[in-house]
């Protein structure tokens, strides 16, 4: 799955191997061996290449589908999963809904303000 997804993100970056080989400072028979799937990158290299693309590791690696997690998951979602971590199931949905309801006030009281 590497080296589909290495292509694919260079691709798409309008970016030659060249381009890529001379920016991560690597020859470009190197990279292009990633991408060929006939080497692996070092686990450095690795989260250069993810940060220089802005995906995840995972993403590179196939374990998801997702390129940026951290993007695709509102910040509202991210907030409930850090302050809910610690709670039942039960705690977490009473929370959840709670949060749901106050976003609902808010957004009406935001319609009235418009108004």
């Amino acid at each position: 799955m590497l080296p589909e997804r290495l292509k694919s993100l260079r691709l798409e970056a309008h970016l030659t191997q060249k381009n890529i080989a001379d920016t991560f400072e690597t020859s470009p028979q190197s990279y292009a061996q990633w991408e060929k799937g006939l080497r692996k990158p070092s686990q450095q290299s690795l989260e250069k290449l993810a940060k220089f693309f802005n995906v995840s590791t995972d993403y590179l690696l196939g374990n998801t589908d997702i390129k940026n997690p951290e993007e695709t998951i509102s910040d509202v979602d991210m907030l409930f999963r850090r302050t809910s971590k610690d709670l039942t199931p039960e705690q977490q949905e009473v929370f959840k809904q709670e949060l749901m309801d106050f976003m609902e006030m808010r957004r009406k009281a935001f319609e009235e303000d418009n108004k």
